[in-house]
């Protein structure tokens, strides 16, 4: 087994660099979202409401289930939490 260090755990764990980078995107607007949640201190069934989900795919969301989420829905919920998204592009080093 090689010893290599990487970035992120998604550079570690997934095997194309794009799906790492998605990954990446992925993870950190679930972050976002649950942080606006915590901070907000409404209820799973009133964030549902506003991100226009349900409450057990919000409550998917809560529990970290990145794998179910893709960027253009969570992008979406980010929208209608009133969060702004943006992205930055960057050339390789």
């Amino acid at each position: 087994m090689r010893n290599s260090q990487h970035d992120s755990v998604w550079d570690a764990i997934e095997d194309c660099p794009a799906q790492a980078e998605n990954m990446k995107l992925r993870s950190v607007l679930m972050m976002a979202l649950k942080h606006h949640i915590t901070q907000s201190g409404i209820s799973q069934v009133e964030a549902a409401r506003l991100f226009g989900v349900t409450q057990p795919r919000l409550s998917e969301l809560m529990r970290g289930k990145i794998d179910l989420f893709g960027l253009d829905a969570l992008v979406k919920m980010a929208a209608a939490a009133g969060l702004q998204v943006e992205m930055r592009v960057h050339g390789a080093a």
